[in-house]
């Protein structure tokens, strides 16, 4: 169960896309886990992709593809990861893209494919494409929340988010879904998205856009700190309202756009933290007065991925002492310890670089108990700050990727 019991949003058709379903039998056969995506003709496509540089066959053909054509349909897979295998992944990865491309009479370059699951293990291509029939038939516009439902692997539950906003009098949709659990920790969007607008916006600003979303949004989130080999965002505007084009940063219209793309970022990638594997407490650090953002995202992120930190949190243990360790260990140029603050919710925990006067372990117990807790450190060296959004570490964590082959 997802902490605070997140349930998604109610997920609104975008004109111009239609997603399909169909229980396949890749690795389980309980749950649909194929999803194919079909686009408009002229949808624009943004993209972001893990920087692990064991990628998955996937993820190399993806990036070729959308360098060298208009994308018109997605292929997702979930069950196996088909990463590790060098060039049998990527002729398997082909083979699935290719039989696809000749049932909806699109060139194969044209499809971006897309697995999550097991790495190492061989893709069944067989398997895979015997359901691609029953996806293709099962196409529509509603389809939002099977296709959550069907990227899942170890995820609770689905994950959507859905807002409609208006600009210059014209109403515009963004819809996006995510799946995401473990194996999270940035360095460029860390699990699979996939968001869609009928906005006409140029291809060009829509990177851009997408770029500025992940920043502080996927980009800024960690359960385990371990980046997937797989991991993807697709931002797709398909231009079906009927408005003019957003062409430039410039534009009047870019900042509220980006503004409600960045909601939609922020709530899925707080999904897959609220959603950790094993999780029960969510944990924001935010870090303020750094140097550089660099900086504050380096604090953040070492305390955020300290077993000892994380496990205090899970014991719901104000043992203040780790993080103040962890922020020393951070690996920044300067830090003035003198100067440094704590505070667990509104409790200052170290003034001064030292336990405050003020500070009381009933205090700080209060605060650990809660389900949603915020770690502020404040380093007084500059004007920059960053969040880190994570989660604790509990005995559920290790039973479920003990066990995540059994």
């Amino acid at each position: 169960m997802p902490v605070g019991g997140f349930v998604p949003l109610n997920l609104k058709a975008v004109a111009g896309i239609r997603i399909g379903t169909a229980s396949a039998g890749i690795s389980q056969t309980q749950r649909d886990d194929l999803t194919v995506f079909e686009l408009a003709k002229k949808t624009q496509v943004a993209s972001v992709f893990t920087t692990n540089k064991f990628c998955a066959a996937p993820v190399t053909l993806a990036k070729k593809h959308i360098t060298e054509s208009s994308p018109r349909y997605l292929l997702i897979n979930s069950g196996n990861a088909n990463a590790g295998l060098g060039d049998v992944g990527l002729l398997s990865a082909t083979q699935c893209c290719e039989v696809l491309a000749d049932k909806v009479n699109v060139d194969v370059n044209q499809i971006l494919p897309f697995s999550t699951g097991v790495i190492g293990e061989h893709l069944p291509v067989d398997v895979l494409v015997g359901g691609l029939p029953s996806a293709i038939d099962n196409l529509a516009e509603d389809n939002w929340l099977s296709a959550a439902k069907a990227i899942m692997t170890t995820d609770t539950c689905e994950k959507g988010c859905a807002k409609v906003i208006q600009l210059n009098g014209v109403d515009v949709t963004i819809t996006g879904i995510a799946k995401g659990s473990g194996m999270i920790r940035p360095d460029m969007a860390t699990m699979l998205s996939y968001i869609a607008t009928d906005m006409p916006i140029a291809g060009d600003v829509l990177q851009v856009m997408l770029k500025a979303a992940v920043d502080v949004s996927f980009n800024s989130i960690t359960v385990d700190g371990d980046t997937s080999t797989n991991d993807a965002v697709i931002l797709m505007a398909t231009g079906l309202v009927n408005t003019a084009s957003i062409d430039s940063i410039e534009d009047s219209r870019y900042a509220d756009f980006l503004a409600a793309l960045t909601d939609v970022c922020c709530f899925l990638a707080e999904s897959i933290v609220r959603d950790g594997e094993g999780a029960t407490k969510l944990v924001t650090v935010k870090v303020e007065q750094a140097a550089s953002v660099k900086d504050a995202k380096e604090v953040g992120y070492t305390i955020a991925h300290s077993p000892l930190v994380k496990t205090a949190l899970f014991a719901s243990d104000p043992n203040w002492g780790r993080i103040l360790a962890a922020v020393g260990r951070a690996k920044i140029e300067e830090l003035n310890v003198d100067e440094i603050s704590i505070y667990l919710n509104d409790v200052c925990i170290v003034e001064s670089g030292q336990r405050s006067p003020e500070y009381t372990e009933e205090q700080g117990q209060s605060v650990m108990n809660q389900e949603d807790i915020l770690i502020r450190v404040v380093l007084a060296q500059g004007l920059y700050s960053a969040s880190v959004l994570t989660c604790d570490l509990s005995y559920d964590y290790v039973k479920i990727n003990a066990e995540y082959r059994s």
